[in-house]
């Protein structure tokens, strides 16, 4: 599995930690340094089945600096995804990425749902 997170992020944290009490070892990515291409994106956004919203950072601060709230709904998927290729600090995180699931964000039981099937 793969761990794509955001090293000084709370959430990524508590989600490492979890990670770590459930023996579960990830190949770990920094976000910021080693940013998800736009085909890494495209094929992850695939194999989650959630709505391409679903992996962006929302609350982060590049998100309300671009406006993206408002310019979103009128971009076109292919705009979406180069704009999400171009900053990590645009990728919802954490990211779990295993052989059939991506799970953008902690949400704990849902996460412990998948991790627990592989």
């Amino acid at each position: 599995m793969l761990f794509v997170c955001y090293p000084k992020c709370t959430t990524c944290q508590k989600a490492k930690k979890w990670l770590d009490a459930q023996s579960i070892t990830c190949e770990v990515r920094d976000i910021k340094l080693d940013n998800p291409t736009e085909d890494e994106l495209r094929a992850w956004h695939e194999k989650s089945g959630l709505p391409l919203k679903r992996f962006f950072n929302t609350s982060g601060l590049q998100f309300k600096a671009l406006g993206l709230k408002d310019k979103l709904p009128s971009m076109s998927e292919d705009e979406q995804f180069a704009l999400l290729a171009t900053d990590g600090m645009l990728v919802k995180r954490p990211l779990l990425v295993g052989a059939d699931f991506v799970l953008p964000g902690f949400k704990e039981a849902e996460w412990a749902a998948k991790v627990k099937k592989d």
